[in-house]
């Protein structure tokens, strides 16, 4: 009988302890140099297809690596770099590549730690902007566009990693973002020509695709791997006329090599005609969030391709069912046959933590029933042998077991949860006032300024934090050591705060290891691995708690913390929580119910914390929804679903306070356009967002939808080293007030400071609150 062959479209680069984090920070702080940290990356990526090939992986992807983010690394090939890195048009260097997703510092700062001691030339350049892969929690660079931008071969990294495999005995499978894909996800960012039709670059880009795809083909490429995602998203038709053309090309450049098409996230519907008509060697199909449209796949299949099935899910850690993957895939191969038939996951596993090898003190119970990166690569492997009749049966009946352990486990039902999210009326979900009349009580109380200045909740965690924490845990620190130890921390937060004149501080959250992590751990449902990292951005990994059943909070979360910051200033001190949409779409999620039933049990546990900070006297709750438009479905037409029970969710948490408590919430690096209703539906009296990497753009869609209530658009890019100036924050300022009211606009980074340096947020916030002192007198004095 016929091998089943497998592969993976791609796997976690940041290893098993987080090596190429804390590498990549080293090189930032200019305590290793370049070639250190390339030889990191190149360990890294030996050791990750030694694995795969250990575990029997047929076809392992290279140039899935990278040292920040993929789509930042076609930037950097196709010479897309924006001018104000300084580039010189020769190959693109690591610093460059660093520069363009962090900042390069102003000429003042040049030879800072931004890019390792070279940022584009030294010269001024803020960073490219960033925002969600998709509806993950992954980020991506945006790559810019101009109605001149010319595109040119410029980096060699992916022939580079496809000789380390060759050198390694891997005729491995180089992986590509795809040019639709590619052009989809930038921006025009041209001011003389601000509406130009980014598609029109078509024909400059596919040079260089048809280039990259031949030079690979010359050097051995049995297989090259294109991602196009964006087949799951609604297509207009000139998106779909790029598909055509593009890939009209791009098989005539690919010679002896095969090209594999790659689509996840989502369903085809009416892109499926045009997906399994794209005349390439073999097509990728996302069977865990595509299940239902399976059948109608197989029975319009070219009798001329081979199709790869993606029956593990990239994107989550349960354990695979493999009767019901076998299911889908026995009747795969009836239509097909084996020899057309691939068995992968849905995705790239990026989106999984590495292994539970390493996971020694995981409850064992819940432990059996996971599967981090690794061991889905086994999974992979058996199902394509239990399909080839070579498989281990065995197997199965371990597996068989461990989903019947899970079905039946006591630990994963709440009957009085249940019954408490089944008594969920409209009015949980209604303040006792409308906005402006709370916006006039909230102002009596307060005695804010024009312009209030505020952040958004987290400080500096610094190596000392860290270092207690880490002592802490060893119980090396003893609970009251370690409770002192955070009080002075958070004191001295706090009066720095009041010198400087911030005018509603935070109590810095030293106390915290993740603003989901820290809930998670907190509340019953939740369990939490020690290793399971997952990348979001660059350096930034998190390590998402585990949602396994019914919720519930057992006792208060964060009111001591609180209460204690407000005894420490006069001024009102903001209570901190994560709302319930985000810290639903920041964990790893049952599958076992719908996520709708799991928010709104989030939503009833952050709603007593919120009853209990107002009952303690605070006046002012910030209920962070950073991840509310990352959880909105790929296609329009299942967005309203979705958003009717988030913003619910957001509401039953947020809305049994009274008039006088000012409810804040944030929300970080997304497009606003499409769901500006939905958010003005949460009615939060004051909402914070990110706009200086976007030069105030994303303000556009609160003032075109007339945003009723007070908003405070970020003039302060946290995600960069850079320093902004007092004139540049005042200009952002400037920029704002011009379309929202004065006395509706706060003064506020654009996310948490916890990534950052003291060194850097001093300044920073120094000069926030001087530009907004100096724009409150210049509007006293007109008055």
């Amino acid at each position: 009988m016929s091998k089943i062959r497998t592969h993976i479209l791609g796997y976690p680069r940041i290893g098993e302890q987080r090596e190429l984090k804390k590498a990549t920070e080293l090189y930032w702080k200019g305590e290793i140099p370049a070639p250190a940290l390339e030889s990191v990356g190149k360990e890294l990526r030996k050791h990750h297809w030694k694995k795969q090939q250990a575990a029997g992986i047929d076809l392992v992807p290279c140039n899935d690596f990278s040292f920040y983010d993929q789509v930042l690394d076609a930037i950097c090939l196709f010479g897309n770099v924006p001018a104000r890195f300084g580039w010189d048009g020769g190959s693109v260097s690591l610093q460059t590549l660093f520069a363009i997703a962090r900042g390069a510092r102003d000429s003042k700062a040049a030879g800072s730690e931004c890019c390792g001691g070279s940022c584009g030339s030294g010269s001024a350049g803020f960073a490219s902007e960033m925002t969600k892969w998709f509806d993950t929690n992954y980020h991506y660079i945006v790559p810019e566009f101009k109605a001149d931008t010319q595109f040119k071969l410029s980096t060699t990294k992916i022939f580079d990693e496809f000789k380390e495999a060759q050198a390694l005995g891997l005729n491995a499978k180089p992986v590509l973002v795809g040019p639709v894909t590619y052009l989809t996800l930038g921006k025009v960012q041209d001011s003389a020509n601000p509406d130009f039709d980014r598609f029109e670059l078509l024909d400059r880009l596919l040079p260089v695709y048809e280039e990259v795809i031949a030079k690979l083909a010359a050097e051995g490429a049995e297989w090259i791997q294109i991602d196009e995602p964006v087949f799951a998203l609604d297509l207009s038709e000139r998106q779909k006329e790029c598909f055509i053309e593009s890939y009209a090309r791009l098989a005539k450049a690919a010679g002896s090599a095969k090209l594999l098409v790659a689509t996840y996230f989502g369903e085809l519907r009416d892109n499926l005609a045009l997906f399994l008509g794209l005349p390439v060697a073999a097509l990728h199909y996302d069977a865990v969030r595509g299940e239902a449209e399976v059948d109608a796949l197989l029975n319009a299949f070219p009798a001329d391709k081979i199709l790869s099935l993606g029956v593990i899910d990239g994107r989550n850690i349960w354990k695979n069912n493999y009767d019901a993957s076998l299911a889908i895939l026995e009747q795969a191969k009836a239509k097909l046959g084996a020899a057309r038939l691939w068995v992968s996951a849905s995705s790239s596993l990026l989106h999984s933590p590495v292994s539970l090898a390493s996971e020694k003190k995981l409850d064992a119970e819940i432990k059996d029933w996971l599967a981090f990166a690794d061991e889905k690569l086994v999974e992979i492997v058996t199902l394509a042998g239990l399909l080839s009749g070579s498989g281990d049966s065995a197997a199965l009946e371990a597996n068989r077991a461990s989903q019947k352990r899970r079905r039946e486990s006591r630990r994963i039902h709440n009957p009085a949860v249940k019954a408490r999210v089944a008594a969920i009326t409209a009015a949980d979900g209604k303040r006792d006032s409308v906005f402006a009349v709370r916006q006039e009580v909230q102002r009596e109380k307060l005695g804010l300024p024009l312009f209030p200045t505020t952040t958004i909740g987290s400080f500096p965690q610094t190596a000392e934090v860290r270092a207690a924490r880490a002592k802490w845990k060893k119980s090396a620190l003893s609970d009251a050591e370690y409770d002192a130890f955070l009080k002075e921390e958070t004191r001295k937060c706090i009066e720095w705060q009041d010198e400087i004149g911030i005018d509603m501080p935070v109590h810095g959250e030293f106390e915290r290891n993740d603003m989901v992590e820290y809930f998670g751990e907190q509340l019953e449902g939740y369990v939490f691995s020690q290793f399971g990292w997952v990348q979001s951005y660059g350096s930034r990994c998190v390590k998402p708690p585990i949602l396994f059943g019914d919720i519930t909070r057992p006792k208060p979360m964060t009111v001591g913390w609180t209460s204690f910051a407000q005894s420490v200033t006069k001024n009102p001190m903001k209570g901190m929580l994560t709302g319930p949409v985000t810290i639903l779409n920041w964990s790893f999620v049952r599958d076992d119910q719908p996520r709708s039933v799991s928010c709104k049990q989030l939503a009833l546990a952050i709603r007593d914390e919120v009853l209990d900070l107002e009952k303690a006297g605070v006046r002012v709750i910030q209920i962070d929804e950073a991840a509310l438009r990352e959880g909105l479905p790929l296609r329009k037409s299942q967005w309203q679903e979705y958003l009717d029970w988030a913003v619910e969710s957001f509401r039953i948490t947020a809305n049994g306070v009274k008039d006088e408590t000012q409810i804040h919430t944030h929300m970080c690096y997304s497009e606003f356009n499409d769901i500006i209703g939905a958010i003005a539906g949460m009615d939060a009296d004051v909402i914070t967002i990110e706009t200086s990497r976007s030069n105030m753009e994303l303000l556009d869609a609160f003032v075109e939808f007339k945003y009723p209530n007070e908003i405070g658009p970020g003039v302060y890019d946290i995600h960069s080293p850079r320093i902004p100036s007092v004139e540049q924050m005042e200009s952002l300022i400037k920029k704002a007030g011009a379309v929202i009211p004065a006395g509706n606009l706060w003064v506020n980074p654009d996310c948490g400071l916890k990534t950052r340096g003291w060194e850097e947020v001093r300044p920073a916030l120094i000069n926030m609150v001087e530009a907004a002192r100096k724009l409150r007198a210049a509007a006293l004095a007109a008055v």
